[in-house]
């Protein structure tokens, strides 16, 4: 299945783009996907990251919490 997808770019850029044979739905489709994938392999390495600090005992976030109020 496709959606339409409507932009504007500069008129100079499209037409020096359709001069040199550019597909432009091959690219911007190539780019939305690599964009995709490297949007979403970010998202899980914070998730991942979260998941880590959610390991974190409760009497151990509590000597932190005090940790850090005497040295301020």
């Amino acid at each position: 299945m496709t959606e339409v997808l409507s932009v504007r770019v500069k008129k100079e850029l499209k037409l020096e783009a359709e001069k040199l044979g550019v597909d432009l739905k091959v690219v911007v489709e190539k780019l939305l996907e690599e964009l995709v994938t490297e949007k979403k392999r970010n998202a899980e390495k914070t998730a991942k990251e979260l998941a880590s600090l959610m390991n974190v005992k409760p009497e151990e976030w509590v000597s932190d919490v005090k940790a850090t109020r005497k040295e301020t």
